[in-house]
Order: structure tokens, then C-alpha cells, then sequence
């Protein structure tokens, strides 16, 4: 017998998939395409235990509708360009193309040996010039196609690293790098007119039925449609108007206040004359503009002296500047109504202004003179048609969406291909003329824009006149490269944009697989970029993204010395003054990691990926477990030397009463259809429990053989979209010639299928401890029963006490402690 060498059997078969070619995908084939990506990594130069769950997951998905007979298109990239190659710049001295390409070297000798199904022939790197020469050319459809404009926006400023900061870069009014107090400015910024779609990508998420409803809750909230209505407020002693709009105008007789944005025009009108004026509205400018900063920020308002009249009623209503007010959401002015709203609560409470309740308990309206009795709904529509009536307002239809600001003040980013001529305005540079490249010979120790401080790169003469003129400076947002990524993959060679034919063949993306931190911008943004290339007529694709699956992240106990300094794992065994914290999810700044490449060297790929899929499911986070990558090892060897021994065992053709053919079409039902929902800790759950029927039986018995052979195949066609180099090598050693993955995944034979019975996971607080074969007719009383007595569940339950049982029939039981 030879022993499992998982770093010699991972070895052989890589370099047989990469001999064979068997990953290089093509549009010439009969065979129906299923395209499956995972979102592609920054380039760190270290993979960690995210990038291998993340990856795990796809490549099951690849291989597993691979054998289903599906032309497959799995490629991989590099999201390139970005602030850590620039700051790397800085702090190490070395240039950012350098540092990103050294790390791509690193991650992708790091990756193959995992022995994911990767087309590498198709790989991307967004920083190529080869890349972003397209980007460009998209950005000018766009511009032609009046998409992409510019305008003067006001922008986060750090007056010492000279760059706009995004709101997420302000930390409690300072740069998150430098530290600087952040200034408010007016900027020339490009942006591209995401809200042309506005109607559009709101309407269609109605229609991602493969999205998890988390995320199309997101990208609902982040559009904000609203129904409501723009009332008009006259000033008094003034020929000018106030408007504003509001979601809940029906609650307009109980208003006490109006309030509008510390940046609108009014505001700025009444600061330039009124020193008081302008310093609150500096102060409120050091909050940062996002929803969550002025959420936490305390209500401040600053009385300007103004009254509106009431639309409805002859009462005048006080007008405040207040810091809550955005100027970004409908017209930057609303009116107060303290008793049904918390922010407008807080306040009037603070200003000791008139709290009228409007609508009671039951969502009737009361107080509110012709609205009394009405629903909200009802009063809502019957306000619009008062208002209207009286020419004091109009129904309206609001987007939280804003155009994408898409400028940045950086160098490692691809150049905006726009000239600016004194004489002619902003020009495109000529198709012919890109890319526009990025200059090698920069500067990072001056500080600000390098491109805008080099000596001769920005100068150039214009297209149009030949005029002395200068390039832009700004290079994009790099969602800019990440929204269309997609597409590009669909052919990397073509000298065009896309393959219009390869991108008919391949999009929409079958199966995408990401973290939900990128739920509202990245899918966002690649929604918008599919219907706008659409719209400049270079494919007809509606959606990119059929299915999307967001995992759960990868969580370890933290552990601190007796000083309270975060340690290693490897470092707090066997001491007794380690403090256990929370188990959290895996980043070095607690040191709570496992580094993936040692994992690998350790208990081979196969391990670790069979670990990453099976304590799971795969949109929950995965609590790293010693004994669980251990346990996993374990198995693989076990199901090893079972089936070594079996391949030196002479045939036979006997065969005994005892037959598992009923087991093992039930579990090729059930793990077929647990891998369709992405179950995978299910069907492992599956595959593990047939293995434990096979491994019972006796292998010297003649009239096992036939059974145990078909088991066997069953078992290793199961699992090798989890464990493929393991699959492969015992394939060949039962005496196939051809790799496994030129084989058909199984199907099921009905007749011996049985419908009394199925697979019940039990879950302890959400993770799988134990799996039941339970009979269909079993009640929820049987279910909970059963869990509670499984031996394997008391040793993880312990004394704990359970506090809730969550039972669905067919499926699961949670127990909760």
C-alpha cells in the first residue's frame, strides 16, 4: 500500500489538467455554457482564508456543472490599481507597478497549487494598458452619448496629502491617512450619470430571483425611490420660494419647523452676510456628508430669522439650517414633523418647538382638519390633489441615487482621456491616440496628484486647434475597472471594446460569488455600466448577473498576553496567560489568522477545501476549527486506504443478498440536488454517510465487490467538485483510463430512489454537528426528539441549556444555546 501524499497527488494532477488543457474555455462547442465567476481579488501579494472559501466555492460550482455537461467559462483576474500600491509607493520606495505585479506573481503561485479550475488564458490585470485602453474607450462612448460630464462638486479635501477623500476615507472630520483636518471644496469632477437608470435598476431587482433578498434590499435602499410630494412654502417678506419634498405630506398639518441643508443656496446666500451663519455651517461641514455620520451626529440648527408660510393654513413656520439635511436627497429642504419622526423629534425637543401629533395608533389621521379618519394612504393622495388644487404643490417621484462621481486625485489609476484646450473646452482624445498611459518617472515625495505634478506628461497640444493645452489629471474610481470586468472576460484577446458574439454566448454571468460588502456600489455600478454599454449599442445584455451567492466570512478566537497585545494562534498554545477573546472574523491587525499556503503544505489542498464546504453552508460564517481541517484530513485518509486496499482486490462477480443500490441512488439524489441550491455542507453531510456505509464492509468479501466498486465511483464522482486531485488519483487506481473529469456526473434511477426517508441536518447555533436519515412522515416532535438525543449533538450542546428550536421539516433543525 502506498500513503496518502497529498503534495505528490495535488502535484500530478495539476499538471495533468493544465497538459490536457481542460480548463481552456470555448465558444465552439454544442454543449450548453454556464459561466461562473468569483469577484476578483486585489492584488496583496498574500491570499488569506477569505480568498480561499470564496474560490472553494466556485471551483465546486465549475467542476460540478462541468460534469453536468456544461461548456464551462471559469476565468480569474486582478482588481489592479488602487490607493495600497500608491502608499506603498511611499513607504517603501518601490513604484506601484512594480509592487502589483510582484504581488500577482506571488498570489497566483500561491493559488495554483489549491488546483482551482481556472481558464489562466484568460487572465486580466486592470492596470495592464491593455486593460484600460478599453476603459478609456468607454468612458468616450459615454462622454459621446452625454453619459459622462462634468461639473463643479463639492468634495472632502486633505489639505496635506492634496486629494479628495471619499466620505468613508473621513475619520471624525479628518483624513484617514494624514490625519489633516478635511476641508470642503469645489472641485471640476467627472461623473457619469448613473441616474439616467435610476427607474430602471430599481424596477428590474424585482426580477433577480437568484439574489439573495439582503441584497436586493440593499440595492433598493441605496436607489431610494419614494413616492411623495414637492410642496411649495412661500417666504415671508420675500418674492421667493422654499421647496421641498417629502415622503409624507398627509403629515403636513403637523409641521413646526422647516430646515434645509447648511449647502443650499439659501444657506450660503444668508452666511455670506452673517458671520454667525457661516461658522455653523463650517462646523457642520467637518461631520462628512454620508447618511451614517449625520445619523450619529448630534441635531444642531442654526435659526436664520426667516418664516415660510404653512401651504395650508394662515401660520408661519420658523426656517433653520440644520446638519441632518442633505442637499444630495430631493430639494436639500424638509419640513419638521416632530411627533412621527425620531431625527425631527429630537430637534424640536432640542429647540423647544411644537410637538402636534397628526396620526393615531391606528395609522388613521387625526388634528389634520379634511384628513381626519383617513388612512395615511388615503390622505396621502387626497393632500396631492389639495395642494395641487391650491397651487402649492405636486406628486413626485424621488431617487436617493446620485450621479457616480468618478475622479480621483491619485496615480495608480487609469488616466481619463480627455484634453483640456483653452480655446476649445474639454476634448476627447482621439481613439487612435490611446491608451493614454501612465508616465513611469514619478514623484511620491512632494505630495498631491503626481500626474498633476509631473514636469511634461500633462502637457500636450490639443486634437482639435494644436493649441498648448493639458491632460486630465484625475484618473478613475476603480469601480470604474471592476464594473465591466465581466465582459471583458467573455474574450481577452479581441481588439475591440467586447466580443459582441462571445459576450451573446457567455453573459449573463450564471453563478457570481462575492462578499456582501460589495451588495450596494460594485453590483450596483456593474448594473449600470451592462445597460449603458447596451444603450452605446455594444451588446443588448439587460442584467450581468443571473445568480449571485454572498459567503460568510472566516472567523478564529482572538488571543491576547498577559500585557493585552494581540498573538498569533501558533503562539498561545500550551501557554497558560493567554487570554481567549471573541471569535471574530480574520484580519492580521488582531492576528487571529491562519495563513492558507501553510494549511495547504500541512494537510494538502483537498483538506482545506473539503474544511472551507463542509461546516458551513456557504453564505454563513465559517468558524475556523483545528479539529475541523484535522477531522477532514482524517476522512480523506480513511476513504484513502479503503479504496487503496480495494484496488488491489481481484474482481469478482459474485454478489451477496445485501445491496446498497438503494442508498446509493438516494444519495445521488440528494447530493445532486443539495450542489443545484449550493448546499455544499449538505451534501457532504451525504457523501460522508454513504462512505460510512461502504468503508463497514468487508473488502475481502467476494460478493461485496460489485456493490463496493459501484459505490465507490458513486463517492468519488460526488465529491470530486470538493476534493478533485483525491477524486482523480483513486479513479485512476480502481482502474479507469480516463480522467475523471471527462466522465458524467451520476444520475439518480428512480426505482431505486425511496421517498420515505430523507437527510435531516442538525445544526448547533447555525453550525452542522450532525446528520439523521429520518423518515418523511416524522413530525416536528419526532424531529426535535431525535436531535435531542443524537450523541454527537449532547457532546456539543454539554451542559449548555438549548433556548430555542428552530425546526424546518424536510430540511433542518437548529438548535440554539
Amino acid at each position: 500500500m502506498t500513503m496518502y501524499s497529498p503534495s505528490l497527488i495535488e502535484n500530478k494532477w495539476q499538471l495533468y489538467w493544465e497538459s490536457e488543457k481542460l480548463f481552456e474555455a470555448s465558444e465552439e462547442s454544442q454543449l450548453p455554457k454556464y459561466y461562473v465567476l468569483e469577484m476578483f481579488p486585489y492584488p496583496s501579494g498574500k491570499i488569506h482564508m477569505g480568498h480561499l472559501r470564496n474560490y472553494s466555492i466556485g471551483d465546486a460550482v465549475a467542476r460540478f456543472k462541468r460534469l453536468q455537461g456544461y461548456n464551462i467559462l471559469h476565468p480569474m483576474g486582478w482588481d489592479a490599481f488602487g490607493l495600497p500600491a500608491e502608499n506603498a509607493a511611499i513607504e517603501k520606495k518601490i513604484h506601484p507597478q512594480k509592487w502589483t505585479f510582484e504581488n500577482i506573481e506571488s498570489m497566483k503561485n500561491q493559488l495554483k497549487p489549491i488546483g482551482f479550475s481556472y481558464d489562466w488564458n484568460r487572465e486580466i490585470a486592470t492596470c495592464s494598458p491593455d486593460y484600460y485602453m478599453h476603459e478609456q474607450k468607454i468612458f468616450l462612448q459615454f462622454y459621446k452619448n452625454k453619459l459622462a460630464y462634468q461639473k463643479e462638486a463639492e468634495v472632502n479635501w486633505d489639505p496635506v496629502d492634496n486629494t479628495v477623500l471619499a466620505n468613508e476615507q473621513v475619520i471624525n472630520g479628518r483624513g484617514w491617512r494624514s490625519g489633516a483636518l478635511v476641508e470642503k471644496r469645489k472641485l471640476r469632477q467627472w461623473f457619469l450619470k448613473v441616474t439616467d437608470f435610476a427607474d430602471e435598476l430599481y424596477s428590474e431587482i424585482d426580477n433577480l430571483h437568484g439574489w439573495p433578498d439582503a441584497v436586493r434590499s440593499i440595492q433598493k435602499r441605496w436607489i431610494g425611490k419614494s413616492f411623495g410630494a414637492e410642496l411649495i412654502f412661500k417666504i415671508l417678506g420675500s418674492e421667493e420660494d422654499l421647496l421641498v419634498y417629502s415622503t409624507r405630506p398627509e403629515t403636513i398639518f403637523g409641521a413646526s419647523f422647516c430646515a434645509i441643508s447648511p449647502k443650499h443656496e439659501l444657506s450660503e446666500k444668508l452666511a455670506s452676510g452673517n458671520k454667525e451663519i457661516a461658522d455653523f455651517i463650517t462646523e457642520c461641514n467637518k461631520i462628512g456628508t454620508s447618511e451614517e455620520a449625520l445619523e450619529k451626529a448630534e441635531k444642531k440648527g442654526f435659526f436664520t430669522g426667516l418664516y415660510v408660510k404653512h401651504p395650508l393654513l394662515e401660520e408661519k413656520l420658523p426656517i433653520y439650517i440644520a446638519n441632518f439635511v442633505l442637499m444630495e436627497y430631493g430639494t436639500g429642504a424638509i419640513f419638521g414633523c416632530p411627533a412621527h419622526d425620531d431625527r425631527d423629534n429630537e430637534f424640536a425637543i432640542k429647540y423647544s418647538l411644537p410637538i402636534i401629533k397628526v396620526v393615531n395608533d391606528k395609522d388613521a389621521m387625526v388634528g389634520s382638519h379634511f384628513l381626519d379618519g383617513l388612512t395615511t394612504e388615503e390622505a396621502k393622495a387626497r393632500i396631492i390633489d389639495e395642494l395641487k388644487k391650491v397651487k402649492r404643490g405636486t406628486e413626485r417621484v424621488n431617487f436617493r441615487l446620485r450621479d457616480w462621481g468618478i475622479s480621483r486625485q491619485r496615480y495608480w489609476g487609469c488616466p481619463i482621456p480627455i484634453i483640456h484646450c483653452p480655446a476649445c473646452g474639454p476634448v476627447a482624445v482621439p481613439e487612435d491616440n490611446l491608451p493614454v498611459i501612465l508616465p513611469e518617472d514619478v514623484d511620491f515625495t512632494i505630495g498631491g496628484n503626481p500626474l498633476f505634478n509631473h514636469k511634461t506628461w500633462k502637457h500636450v497640444n490639443c486634437p482639435n486647434c494644436d493649441k498648448p493645452s493639458q491632460r486630465e489629471t484625475d484618473t478613475f474610481d476603480t469601480f470604474f475597472e471592476s464594473s465591466w470586468y465581466f465582459l471583458r472576460f467573455c474574450n481577452t484577446k479581441t481588439k475591440e471594446v467586447v466580443d459582441k458574439d462571445a459576450c451573446k454566448y457567455w453573459m449573463c454571468v450564471d453563478q457570481y460569488i462575492g462578499g456582501i460588502e460589495h451588495a450596494a456600489m460594485h453590483l450596483l455600478y456593474s448594473r449600470f455600466f451592462t445597460k449603458a454599454m447596451t444603450m452605446c449599442g455594444y451588446f443588448d445584455i439587460k442584467e450581468p448577473f443571473t445568480n449571485l451567492l454572498t459567503q460568510g466570512m472566516v472567523l478564529h478566537a482572538t488571543y491576547k498576553d498577559k500585557e493585552g497585545n494581540f498573538i498569533y494562534p501558533e503562539e498561545a498554545e500550551g501557554r497558560k496567560d493567554v487570554v481567549i477573546g471573541r471569535i471574530e472574523k480574520m484580519s492580521k491587525s488582531k492576528k487571529n489568522v491562519v495563513d492558507p499556503t501553510d494549511l495547504v503544505k500541512k494537510y494538502g489542498a483537498d483538506a482545506a477545501r473539503l474544511f472551507m464546504l463542509s461546516d458551513s453552508p456557504p453564505e454563513r460564517d465559517l468558524e475556523w476549527s483545528d479539529a475541523g481541517i484535522e477531522g477532514c484530513f482524517r476522512f480523506l485518509n480513511k476513504l484513502w486506504n479503503y479504496i487503496e486496499k480495494f484496488s488491489n482486490i481481484e474482481p469478482s462477480k459474485e454478489k451477496n443478498d445485501h445491496d446498497l443500490r438503494p442508498k446509493i441512488h438516494s444519495c445521488i439524489d440528494f447530493v445532486t440536488s443539495s450542489m443545484e441550491k449550493m448546499h455544499f455542507n449538505g451534501a457532504i453531510a451525504g457523501i460522508r454517510e454513504l462512505s460510512n456505509e461502504v468503508l463497514s464492509l468487508d473488502i475481502n468479501d467476494k460478493g461485496n465487490y460489485i456493490v463496493i466498486k459501484e459505490s465507490i465511483e458513486t463517492i468519488l464522482m460526488l465529491l470530486s467538485p470538493v476534493t478533485p486531485h483525491l477524486c482523480e488519483e483513486l479513479w485512476e487506481k480502481i482502474g479507469n483510463k480516463e480522467s475523471l473529469l471527462r466522465s458524467s456526473w451520476p444520475k439518480a434511477n428512480p426505482e431505486f430512489v425511496k421517498s420515505d426517508y430523507y437527510i435531516l441536518a442538525i445544526q448547533v447555533n447555525g453550525k452542522l454537528r450532525a446528520t439523521l436519515k429520518v423518515a418523511t412522515s416524522a413530525t416536528k416532535e419526532d424531529l426535535q426528539k431525535l436531535a435531542l438525543e443524537d450523541k454527537n449533538i449532547k457532546k456539543f450542546i454539554g451542559d449548555s441549556k438549548v433556548k430555542k428550536v428552530i425546526i424546518v421539516p424536510g430540511k433542518i433543525v437548529n438548535l440554539v444555546v
